[in-house]
């Protein structure tokens, strides 16, 4: 655990100290677009934030090489160059894209190259856990079609989700987390050395995650852009696709008695092939309802809107942190509720612990301008907004009386008047707009 904890704080200390020089790179490189209609940010922001995250990746790989037990990843394993050639490869296309803004299709079709550029070097699907029949062996051209499949379905789920400050690097560390701790389960508790990259993946994206994610909460310094939503995408992909596709179920069966109850312990990582991710539902969800709502008023499915659902949060009256914690709840709540039914499915407290989180969930979206308040004792640790009326005093404006306005109207008028140049009669649209109100009052009763 401490070579895991050593690799995520070098990859976490790595993307935070190289993302602020990232940001002036992409200011004097011009990689930031003018506000767009479906944007919610107000002035320009710079993007090519995937640019630190992913010399993060390669320090926290190149860390595990050095350090004593992740070594052996890189010695019995190819799944780490592969997982370093394909970001290599979709970071390069995010970059072009930050930049020019290139076609979707074009991007697309470099999601599948990179998919199948990590297929080519091992990292693959080579059989599917079902449950109540055991594992399934797929044929070569099948676990090509399902990696490529799964990745670029993953790539795109959190590249939809990138629309609020601080939202998909959030989402992508709870599910990372949540996905870390199963598979370390794996790995050390049943000692199947299979999970071991699939475990150090989880643990350089978590890096990632944090090291970005101080620069980029609201309001936000810079955007990690399409170099880093579909970076961080594909490294999550990539840790399904190890850990689901490279452990035998059958392995398990000297630890839980049977290849069926096997098969069963691995249904938290089998379910994310079908929808494509549990432990990123929350985007899943988005990335389908975006695609239905698109094709059904004629539009490309890769056509940007605002109906996304944090764009619905907002739209509600959820203000901007709120919308994103609460996306922050439910990819928390999924994720490591399946998570704690992977380590005991028997336990009736566990379903009801969800349905009781879920509730909680529903309550805090219907109530979208209940401003929660904190203890007293607590007020001068929180922001203003969460503190009680009357606890901190807030110096109101002098109102002047209705006898003091006429002469304050008049005097602003005077000074107004001097402004004016001789022989002129009449100000500008501009001028008139940047005027006291006392002024423009005057300038009415002159007309």
């Amino acid at each position: 655990m401490r070579e895991y904890l050593l690799t995520l704080c070098i990859t976490a200390a790595v993307t935070y100290l190289l993302t602020g020089p990232v940001r002036k790179f992409a200011i004097v490189a011009g990689a930031m677009p003018e506000i767009r209609a479906r944007d919610v940010h107000r002035e320009p922001t710079p993007r090519l934030g995937g640019i630190a995250m992913f010399f993060g990746l390669c320090a926290g790989l190149l860390v595990a090489d050095h350090l004593t037990n992740l070594n052996q990843v890189f010695e019995t394993s190819n799944e780490p160059r592969a997982l370093l050639s394909g970001a290599a490869l979709i970071w390069l296309i995010g970059v072009l894209d930050d930049k020019f803004e290139i076609d979707a299709l074009i991007k697309l079709g470099g999601q599948m190259i990179a998919a199948g550029v990590m297929v080519v070097q091992g990292l693959t699907i080579l059989w599917l856990p079902i449950p109540g029949v055991g594992s399934v062996a797929l044929t070569p051209w099948q676990g090509t079609l399902l990696t490529v499949a799964l990745v670029v379905i993953t790539i795109n789920a959190v590249n939809f989700v990138d629309g609020l400050d601080g939202l998909a690097a959030g989402m992508v560390c709870i599910a990372a987390t949540a996905f870390f701790l199963y598979a370390y389960r794996i790995w050390y508790s049943y000692g199947i050395e299979a999970a071991a990259p699939a475990t150090l993946f989880s643990a350089i994206l978590m890096g990632m995650c944090l090291g970005f994610l101080p620069h980029n909460m609201h309001p936000a310094r810079i955007f990690m852009g399409d170099s880093g939503s579909m970076l961080i995408g594909l490294v999550l992909a990539a840790g399904a696709i190890s850990v689901t596709g490279q452990v035998d179920p059958d392995a398990l069966n000297l630890y839980v008695g049977s290849e069926k109850e096997a098969v069963h312990q691995t249904v938290p990582v089998y379910i994310p092939l079908l929808l494509p991710l549990t432990i990123i539902a929350v985007p899943a969800a988005d990335l389908i309802l975006a695609i239905v709502r698109r094709t059904w008023r004629g539009q490309s499915p890769f056509a940007a809107d605002r109906g996304h659902l944090h764009h619905r949060l907002l739209e509600i009256g959820h203000s901007h942190s709120r919308a994103v914690l609460i996306m922050y709840f439910w990819s928390a709540l999924i994720a490591f509720g399946a998570l704690a039914y992977s380590v005991n499915s028997a336990s009736m407290w566990i379903v009801l612990g969800v349905v009781f989180l879920s509730a909680i969930g529903l309550l805090l979206l219907l109530l979208p301008r209940f401003t929660p308040r904190a203890p007293r004792w607590m007020e001068r640790f929180v922001p203003p907004r969460y503190r009680r009326r009357g606890s901190v005093a807030v110096a109101e404006p002098a109102v002047p009386s209705s006898a003091d306005a006429p002469a304050q109207a008049s005097g602003a008028a005077r000074e107004a008047d001097a402004r004016i140049p001789h022989g002129s009669t009449a100000l500008s649209e501009l001028e008139k707009a940047a005027a006291p109100a006392g002024f423009r009052a005057h300038e009415r009763e002159r007309a």
